[in-house]
């Protein structure tokens, strides 16, 4: 298979078994053809008012300040005086949009549907604002937008600011939640001049929605610890106040209108949220007014409640809950039907009514998650062969007809509490049948995708064995002729022909969807391969058998169980950053241990103590928890004189009359982003915005370094030095930290690891010296005999892998999914484009990969290593580690552990994936040149 044709399977392979993780885990939860059911036939308010406070903690919101007193007093009063409290618990992944399906549709939405939009609805979907009369809501583009198109008609109304108020540099991102509660003021001055609108808000079962983004975007922009953060909880606290006066006193406080205030998520120390830490999933719950109990005393703790004991609230009963039990929440509390996809239990702790209400309530509520479940079951049937149906037994149809009556009859007969606990146990059955359900294809998914990667991995290691060693052996004609007739080409190919047919068969006579084809047939294809292959692996075994001497055996077999711990210890390198730094002291003591040449021990030197320097990294803190603008600076001096003393070396270093003059202008460049990122960061910190020359700058910076290699000559070392001067400003333009200092040290790294590897290659005489070598002409011409496979290059993929997964890791840019950091993109842009700033930190993690990839072509080249076969190499190292990832996704557990392992087989997928445009990217970054070929060589 040609080169070209083997990237294009691999990245076939590849996207299927990357995708294949959102069927077998992540497929949306929603079904369709649900009746609706009334929540409250006698609701106790007539109209509901929705504060969400984005981005606001639990504990910020409830603990004292340092002076004793409530950062909310208001709220605080509510909760002492007049209302119910709790904490909400939020779900993976802890971002805006998810967050606000689950409180106001009621189901917790997959993580695909996060990636297809903040602004528009990835799936169709129900929600308290659609079943309600008429909803208000005032806040952010990205939030309203999707639940006034998911509604089934034109009554969600929207009133939201231009997305560029929300500013990241911005002095005073609490203007964001001032602008919500002067829009309300005026909708409400509005009404006293417009009859329709007078008639429209005294309507029963309207909602009133609140989007209050300040406290988000400057957790953002000064973390949770600010004086800024909590004086917009203060502010928060006070307009919700005055909202709630203004209403009341619109109303002449008639008792009618029910108030909750909670958040979508929280956020992290150093700003950030995504992920599952106890500080993103607690948000504050707050409900008083028409329906919601008053405080309840709590006369002792059944447990140990460390929290309410932090919040001097261990007095009051705490009620906490799950965030999709808001939706229902809401429902009842107006008397509109639960939202149909949603998958919430009603609180009832929260609620006001007698043990009547109570229990007619959740028996809607009951229903309404059942009829869910009956639409799933009567799915996965019309999908699977009858004889193999496999029902959930804990709710048969017999079963659910039987609670139902038991329920009804125990309503009928006064006995509410007994039925209040018949109805949770049938929604408790429920929602483990629509998980069951949910969960139904799983396994045979997982075994199909599992072989797949298996039979993917043997089929690169067979064309290694074929063609880049001397293990097969030629067979004659003859020979082939007396081959058993089972493991003839055309028996095989005519068995898992066969195979793939029944597989189409069954799949279509199910009608599942295409892309389960795809899962079930990759497999066939790809040990259908494999076994045509067959006299590889034979050959193989009785070269191993064979092996002359012993000494080579036990060694191969040492260098095998080496690879295996290695890879083993990358996969733990995703839990446990620091074991990174154990594998750089590795590596870095492995040439002195291994060699037997000590004449350049200069250069083994210089290669310690670049790792040992390296594996300090990985043992500090994550970048993004806070900025150190000084370090940054430092990183780019240091830089600027690396630049200088690297080009001043390599015309000492050569007779070329080859002009620098390129690199001259990087070396200014570099310098220029030094204080594009210093002059940014004193304005951000003064509160003056980002300057627009800043921006011109950066955004400049960004583009010359896109194009500024192909203006050098081809040389291995004058091109490898303009690469890397190419993208350090860029790279220093996106640092807040000290990630600037680590690439500047994996350069250093690099640098000595190609020179190491050369000085390896010189003494077996399979490199030339580094000086002479060039990209292009000393590329291997198409149809010569290459050199076979040793050892070494096995080492050399190793490093190369090790080296990549220290480029992402190294600093913890994206150890996980929260990892996005505004700061970052400060010179660029402040206001608040996610796909824009999410290319950019992508971008910025994706430097230290690029400059790995190029190193790793040079070293091809310098020991003739063909390049084919070192690319086979990773790609099976790389797939042995997916396939440890693929095993390790989970969808059970806490939170955080449920997100760290979709974020770890998603991460080492897209590098899989993305290697293969990477040794692409690094061919045309180090062999395309407009300059004339006569200025190449160095």
């Amino acid at each position: 298979m040609r080169t070209w044709a083997l990237i294009l399977t691999g990245l076939f392979v590849h996207i299927i078994l990357f995708y294949s993780i959102f069927d077998i885990y992540f497929t949306s939860p929603l079904v369709h053809g649900m009746t609706p059911h009334v929540s409250n036939q006698s609701p106790p308010a007539k109209r509901l008012v929705l504060f969400v406070a984005d981005g606001l903690r639990a504990d910020k919101f409830f603990e004292f300040d340092s002076d004793g007193k409530s950062r909310a007093p208001y709220l605080r009063t509510v909760i002492e005086k007049t209302g119910a409290w709790g904490v909400s618990h939020t779900r993976v992944p802890t971002e805006s949009r998810p967050g606000h399906v689950a409180m106001i549709a009621g189901f917790y939405e997959d993580v695909s549907a996060v990636a297809k939009g903040w602004k528009e609805n990835p799936v169709e979907f129900d929600s308290v604002f659609n079943e309600s009369r008429r909803t208000w809501s005032w806040g952010s583009p990205d939030i309203l937008p999707m639940f006034a198109k998911g509604a089934s008609g034109d009554h969600v109304l929207t009133d939201q600011y231009p997305s560029e108020l929300e500013d990241f540099a911005d002095s005073d991102s609490s203007k964001l939640d001032t602008w919500v509660f002067d829009r309300v003021r005026t909708l409400f001055n509005k009404a006293s001049s417009d009859k329709t609108l007078t008639k429209q808000l005294h309507q029963d079962k309207i909602v009133f929605f609140f989007h209050l983004l300040g406290i988000d975007t400057n957790g953002h922009s000064h973390k949770p610890q600010s004086s800024e953060y909590t004086e917009n909880i203060r502010l928060v606290d006070k307009g919700i106040k005055e909202m709630t006066e203004l209403i009341e006193m619109y109303y002449n406080k008639d008792g009618k209108t029910a108030y909750l205030m909670t958040a979508d998520h929280g956020m992290t120390n150093w700003g950030s949220h995504g992920a599952g830490h106890p500080h993103e999933t607690l948000t504050p719950l707050v409900a008083w007014g028409a329906g919601v109990r008053q405080p309840k005393t709590r006369q002792e703790l059944l447990e140990q409640d460390l929290y309410s004991k932090e919040w001097n609230l261990d007095h009051l009963m705490r009620s906490d809950v799950e965030q999709a039990d808001i939706a229902p929440l809401m429902a009842c509390l107006i008397g509109i039907p639960y939202p149909v996809n949603s998958v919430g239990t009603l609180p009832l702790d929260y609620l006001d009514v007698d043990d009547q209400q109570k229990s007619r309530s959740l028996f809607a509520n009951a229903k309404q998650i059942l009829s869910q479940f009956q639409i799933k079951m009567e799915q996965r049937k019309q999908t699977t062969l009858s004889m193999t149906f496999r029902p959930y037994s804990e709710l048969t149809p017999a079963l659910q007809t039987k609670m139902i009556r038991s329920i009804n009859k125990l309503n009928q007969e006064g006995k509410f509490i007994a039925a209040i606990k018949e109805s949770k146990k049938l929604i408790q059955l429920a929602l483990q049948g629509l998980s069951y359900y949910q969960t139904y294809d799983r396994f045979f998914l997982g075994v199909s995708i599992a072989s797949s990667f298996v039979g993917w991995v043997m089929y690169i290691l067979v064309l290694v064995v074929k063609e880049h060693t001397d293990v097969v052996k030629v067979r004659v004609k003859l020979v082939t002729l007396h081959q058993p007739v089972l493991l003839r080409k055309e028996v095989i190919i005519g068995g898992y022909s066969t195979v793939g047919a029944l597989v189409i068969i069954l799949l279509s006579v199910q009608s599942l969807p295409w892309t389960y084809y795809l899962y079930c047939l990759l497999p066939v294809a790809l040990w259908m391969v494999v076994t045509l292959n067959w006299h590889v692996l034979l050959d193989c075994y009785t070269r191993l058998k064979e092996a002359s001497p012993k000494g080579f055996l036990v060694n191969f077999f040492l260098t095998l169980v080496m690879f295996v711990l290695g890879l083993e210890i990358l996969v733990a390198g995703f839990f446990y950053r620091h074991l990174l730094s154990v594998g750089l002291v590795c590596m870095g003591m492995l040439p002195l241990l291994s060699s037997s040449h000590h004449t350049d021990w200069v250069i083994y030197v210089r290669w310690m103590m670049s790792c040992l320097i390296l594996a300090i990294f990985p043992m500090m803190p994550v970048v993004g928890r806070d900025t150190n603008y000084y370090l940054v600076g430092i990183a780019g001096i240091l830089a600027v004189s690396t630049g200088v003393l690297a080009i001043q070396r390599l015309k000492n270093s050569t007779s070329s009359h080859h002009s620098y003059s390129t690199n001259h202008i990087q070396i200014v460049l570099t310098a220029l982003s030094v204080y594009v990122v210093q002059f940014t960061a004193y304005s951000i910190q003064r509160k003056q915005g980002l300057p627009l020359v800043s921006q011109i700058f950066s955004w400049l910076i960004l583009g010359i370094s896109m194009v500024i290699p192909i203006f050098s000559g081809t040389g291995v070392l004058h091109r490898l030095l303009t690469i890397t001067l190419a993208y350090l400003p860029l790279y220093i333009l996106l640092s807040i930290s000290h990630e600037g200092l680590f690439v500047l040290t994996l350069c250093y790294l690099l640098y000595f690891w190609l020179h190491l590897e050369g000085t390896s290659g010189q003494h077996t005489g399979q490199a030339e010296q580094l000086h002479s070598v060039d990209f292009v002409s000393s590329l291997p011409i198409e149809g010569k005999q290459q050199r076979h496979l040793e050892l070494q290059d096995f080492r050399r993929a190793f490093y190369f892998i090790f080296l990549m997964l220290t480029g992402f890791f190294g600093t913890g840019n994206i150890a996980s999914i929260n990892s996005f950091e505004p700061a970052s993109v400060y010179c660029f842009m402040t206001v608040f484009s996610p796909f824009t700033m999410g290319t950019l930190m992508m971008l910025k993690n994706i430097i230290p990969l690029v400059l790995v990839t190029c190193t790793f072509r040079a070293i091809h080249i310098t020991t003739h290593v063909p390049i084919r076969a070192l690319f086979l190499l990773v790609l099976a190292m790389s797939d042995i580690m997916a396939l440890n990832f693929f095993f390790l996704v989970r969808d059970y557990g806490s939170w955080l552990e449920i997100g760290t392992s979709i974020s770890h087989y998603v991460i080492v997928m897209c590098m899989i994936i993305f290697l293969m445009l990477l040794f692409g990217l690094s061919h045309w970054l180090t062999t395309f040149s407009l300059v004339s070929r006569k200025s190449h060589r160095n």
